[in-house]
């Protein structure tokens, strides 16, 4: 395909700016649609202004370059931008057997060539009334579809060794019954690990094994990864390891008063150096007297010399 389109500054003040992935997705439907009505694709004629895609497929083309790979936008990322997008009345979807189609609402007036009046991406100020109601189907009726989508995206997402069980599935198996809430924040949390089920897959197996069976100790492990910038099966169980190996070999506290022993009085004798027994007096008047007697003799061999 070629050519190109038109794209207003007004973009710069919608929501969509600020959530890189649905204004990436939206550019490229307006890329991708037709210009023209009549073209045929998968045998599903298509209209100004539609797209026939699915979203594994949308996935891969927004797969992105980071660092000195390419990293790809899980289906469910995909699914949350188009929910988003319809809810901002710039798109509807129609499912179909060969994928889904999307049609960019308001395309004339997005792609209009006649002239160059600043008519693009204003669908969003308008109210939901004024909007042509044969093209857009309601928001309660898209957003059922989009979440029958993801649920049945969920149950087939598998990879290239052995399926993935889905999280809900399993933590209703394993632990216990889920809110829609909580339901919810799963499937969010896969998301924020990049589509990795098995990551979420993991927490929900370790609070079972440590006998913990609600949520919130699921979620926590999840936070934690998270802090810990986590983001793989294999550093996963190597930082839960760590964490193991690591309160194993830590000293169990001691907790009240400790008992001190006291010691008998003779341990300490025993341990004193031994001091010589001082002379008794007696003794030390023999020594003097062999002193005095020894000069004696020293003097009178003096005096016979």
């Amino acid at each position: 395909m070629q050519g190109w389109i038109k794209l207003h500054r007004k973009i710069l003040d919608n929501e969509i700016w600020h959530d890189v992935t649905t204004f990436r997705l939206f550019t490229l439907l307006l890329l991708q649609a037709v210009h023209k009505d009549g073209v045929k694709v998968k045998g599903i004629e298509l209209k100004r202004g539609q797209y026939l895609r699915s979203y594994s497929k949308l996935a891969e083309d927004l797969e992105y370059k980071e660092k000195r790979g390419y990293k790809k936008v899980s289906k469910s990322t995909v699914l949350r931008s188009v929910k988003k997008l319809v809810e901002e009345g710039m798109v509807s979807v129609s499912e179909t057997d060969y994928g889904t189609v999307f049609t960019i609402l308001k395309y004339h007036e997005y792609q209009g060539f006649d002239d160059d009046n600043e008519t693009l991406i204003e669908t969003v100020n308008e109210p939901l009334s004024e909007r042509n109601r044969n093209v857009i189907e309601t928001l309660s009726e898209q957003e059922q579809e989009l979440k029958n989508v993801r649920i049945k995206e969920c149950k087939e997402d598998t990879t290239t060794t052995a399926p993935v069980e889905n999280p809900i599935q399993l933590f209703e198996k394993l632990l216990c019954r889920l809110s829609p809430n909580q339901s919810h924040s799963l499937y969010q949390w896969v998301d924020d690990f990049g589509g990795k089920t098995e990551i979420v897959n993991e927490a929900i197996t370790i609070a079972d094994n440590k006998n913990k069976r609600y949520f919130g100790f699921v979620e926590y492990l999840l936070k934690e990864w998270t802090n810990n910038k986590i983001d793989s099966l294999d550093r996963v169980r190597a930082f839960e390891q760590e964490k193991f190996n690591k309160a194993k070999i830590k000293p169990y506290p001691r907790k009240g008063a400790v008992r001190t022993e006291m010691l008998p009085d003779w341990f300490y004798e025993s341990n004193q150096p031994k001091q010589e027994k001082s002379a008794k007096p007696e003794d030390d008047l023999a020594r003097k007297k062999a002193e005095l007697q020894e000069k004696l003799k020293k003097l009178k061999s003096g005096t016979e010399s």
